[in-house]
Formats: structure tokens, sequence, C-alpha cells
């Protein structure tokens, strides 16, 4: 089940990474709908985020929920948002997005096109915060 999400956990695939545990990654999205907007992947392959057996679901949780703070602290926003779709990518992930209104948490807004300049300030304020 080697996704896209698998190759980035491997190094295969650059990624601009906001932290990293044994068994966690957590890095900018390639196609956000804001700035800031950030997904954490377990590194066990697995599609559904409900068939992570309980305490890998807890402890992803855990893990999502440092990352929240961290971009609450970052990046200008009311709170950070929470989407699980699992649509896109057959990978459990967990969207945190920046939000400012309702609608930035919108999936079928047109994403930003961010420049690598962009996403390595967003990177390091989050990083950093």
């Amino acid at each position: 089940m080697s996704s896209i999400f698998s190759k980035i956990i491997s190094g295969d695939i650059a990624s601009y990474k906001i932290a990293e545990d044994d068994r966690h990654l957590a890095f900018l999205d390639a196609m956000p709908l804001v700035k800031g907007h950030t997904l954490v992947v377990p590194k066990k392959e697995i599609d559904l985020i409900f068939d992570l057996d309980s305490q890998d679901y807890q402890d992803l949780w855990a893990f999502t929920q440092q990352i929240a703070k961290q971009i609450k602290k970052a990046i200008p926003c009311n709170r950070v948002g929470i989407a699980v779709v699992g649509l896109e990518v057959p990978h459990a992930h967990i969207h945190l997005v920046p939000l400012n209104e309702i609608s930035d948490l919108n999936f079928s807004n047109v994403r930003l096109k961010l420049s690598p300049d962009e996403y390595q300030e967003i990177q390091k304020s989050i990083v950093n915060a």
C-alpha cells in the first residue's frame, strides 16, 4: 500500500517537515487551503484512521494536539481546524488548518500555490513556535 505519504516518510519525496517522532510525521500540505495547512500522519501504513489500534489512535491525536498548538502560536488565526477526510491518499492522515473563517476549511476552495521560500518561512515559524 505504498502511498505518496509512505514515500515522504521514507524520504524518497521531499517535504517541509514540522515535527517527527518514531511513529508520526507532520509536514506542510503541498496543496494547502491556507498558509500553515499541515498534515499529520502515522508512519505505520494504514489506510483508514479508524483501523488504527486504540493506543496508536490515541497517540496520533496526542501528537496532533502538540502540532496544532505550534501552528496556533505561529500562524495568525482564530483557531486551528481539524479534518479527517481520507479520500485523497490511502494513508491515514489528519489535516490541521489555521482558520479565520469557516470557509477556510472548504476542500472545494482553490488551493494556494506557494513558493519554496514561502514554504520554508512557514515551516520555520511553526517549528520555532
